[in-house]
């Protein structure tokens, strides 16, 4: 498979503009290309065709991790994990199953940016699960929408309404607010209209796990991962597209965005997601059964 050391490098924020000019020299490949790199890759493992895949979309993966520059992490570092996302799209892309690597390979590129970023915020465990993973990805957005960007602790009421918009514990809320939201000491009080209820560190559990239990993590993850892949797989192309934009995308696309694109009634695409959702659902089950057979 291609090697990383074999892209362009980007080193420091200086030379960002440098790198986004190397990556745009790359072209970008007509379907026809595309498809014909895509079999020479299945078929025979043709390094050259996978090389071109990949470069021809890291000016994609440039683009989605600008979108994470603001967790306080080197864009260079946020690329590369982009480029290593990108490399495992590439490597289990099927072009019998008619959509463009691009549309296949975002998937890939923001969960690889993702994990990075919730590794290199752990200082304070704040968990893997696929709630905790969306309260840290979107509490700053929410917090903007209802406009509760003060520093320092939240008010009760905005943590009860993140809480009740994120579908996350208001413990949780409280912990990642604490934990994205700066330095301040964990003894700082935290306050309800003047009154104490308590100091920071009374709302953060130490539930730090040994390395033996996060490799299983890990390794569940990675499972998991592949066992959505294959599931998503097994569906049309119409309801790939219908299940990541409703499903898997950051902020899902409506009912109304999606039957105007396809030219049906909103209810047909609320009908297609829900049969999407549990054809995905039962082959995952499935493939778990083979694989623990």
């Amino acid at each position: 498979m291609v090697k990383q050391n074999t892209l362009p490098v980007l080193t420091g924020q200086d030379g960002l503009s440098a790198y986004l000019d190397k990556v745009r020299k790359f072209p970008m490949l007509k379907p026809g290309e595309e498809l014909t790199l895509a079999k020479q890759w299945k078929e025979t493992g043709d390094i050259k065709a996978a090389h071109k895949m990949v470069t021809s979309h890291l000016r994609l993966v440039a683009k989605i991790a600008m979108g994470y520059r603001g967790y306080g992490l080197p864009v260079s570092e946020i690329i590369s994990e982009g480029n290593v996302g990108l490399m495992q799209a590439v490597k289990k892309f099927d072009p019998e199953k008619g959509f463009r690597l691009a549309t296949y390979a975002m998937w890939w590129i923001r969960a690889s940016i993702q994990e990075f970023v919730l590794r290199s915020w752990s200082l304070v465990k704040m968990g893997t699960t696929a709630n905790q993973k969306k309260l840290f990805f979107n509490l700053r957005k929410v917090k903007g929408q209802i406009n509760a960007l003060e520093d320092g602790d939240l008010h009760p009421d905005h943590v009860s309404e993140i809480s009740e918009r994120l579908g996350v514990p208001e413990e949780d809320v409280v912990s990642m607010n604490r934990r994205i939201g700066g330095d301040s000491s964990l003894n700082a009080p935290m306050k309800t209209d003047g009154e104490g209820v308590g100091e920071w560190q009374d709302w953060l559990a130490d539930d730090t796990v040994d390395q033996e239990t996060e490799l299983g993590d890990t390794q569940e993850h990675d499972m998991r991962m592949d066992l959505l892949d294959q599931a998503i797989g097994s569906l049309n192309e119409r309801e790939q597209r219908i299940f990541r934009a409703r499903r898997l995308e950051e902020t899902p696309l409506t009912l109304e965005d999606l039957s105007q694109e396809f030219n049906v009634s909103r209810e047909r695409i609320r009908q297609i997601e829900v049969r999407a959702f549990e054809k995905v659902q039962k082959t995952m089950q499935e493939l778990a059964a083979k694989a623990a057979a």
